[in-house]
């Protein structure tokens, strides 16, 4: 990686938003890739977290999406992040709850599907009661992804994990990255802009479904014809 004038590792060039649906950067020489898919704890996984990083690794579920959470703020110190998940268990919502106590986290904020308040409604409620609603917001999501940020780093973290434990084959990247955190973090402004915490989590799943389809993506979503014909594993009839 190269240096800037005054010895410190330059950062990457940064990359550019093409358009709600997508960030778009040039090739990134820096990458590393970690393989360590039995190592146990996400810090040996890691490894050192350096200034314009992107570090890909593998995990057979001996460390989960918040123990990466909490070894990218070991290296950040107190900073502001964004969760987005489908799903969140009692236990590593605990642990996030510890974050925000010991002001590691200064402000934390959740994007979760809307399902999220049925399954089952005890989770939800906790989320509730240690963040409050209006660190919550409910879309149809399955994206998966943390943003820990603060003056100094940008770190943006893409991952198959939920916030809970699961042990299967997970994946997951790290990488330090200003324009990529931006676009994450328009994405999630303008879900948390478009109404209140309790609002959405009094909504019906149909009114989900319908504020999904106006609020993302740049323009009106055409019906994929090369599925008609095929069975929906969802509901088990032919689509269209």
């Amino acid at each position: 990686m190269a240096e800037s004038g005054d010895g410190r590792q330059a950062r990457a060039p940064r990359g550019r938003r093409v358009s709600n649906a997508a960030f778009r950067r040039g090739r990134r020489a820096q990458r590393v890739i970690r393989r360590g898919l039995s190592i146990a704890r996400a810090a040996d996984a890691v490894g050192t977290i350096e200034s314009g990083c992107e570090i890909f690794g593998l995990t057979k579920g001996d460390y989960s999406l918040i123990d990466l959470i909490e070894h990218c703020l070991d290296t950040t110190g107190p900073a502001e992040v964004v969760v987005s998940t489908w799903s969140a268990a009692g236990a590593d919502l605990e642990f996030a709850r510890g974050f925000v106590a010991d002001g590691r986290v200064r402000r934390l904020r959740f994007v979760v599907d809307y399902t999220f308040v049925e399954r089952p409604p005890e989770y939800v409620a906790l989320m509730r009661e240690r963040f409050g609603d209006e660190a919550i917001r409910l879309t149809r999501n399955h994206a998966k992804f943390v943003v820990v940020s603060n003056n100094e780093w940008a770190l943006c973290l893409r991952s198959s994990m939920n916030l809970n434990e699961n042990k299967r084959m997970e994946s997951w990247e790290l990488s330090d990255d200003r324009g990529m955190a931006d676009y994450l973090l328009g994405v999630v402004e303008s879900l948390f802009a478009s109404e209140r915490g309790a609002v959405q989590l009094a909504k019906r799943a149909k009114d989900h479904k319908l504020a999904f389809a106006s609020w993302f993506g740049d323009e009106v979503r055409d019906r994929d014809v090369r599925r008609a014909g095929w069975t929906s594993q969802k509901t088990g009839k032919r689509i269209g």
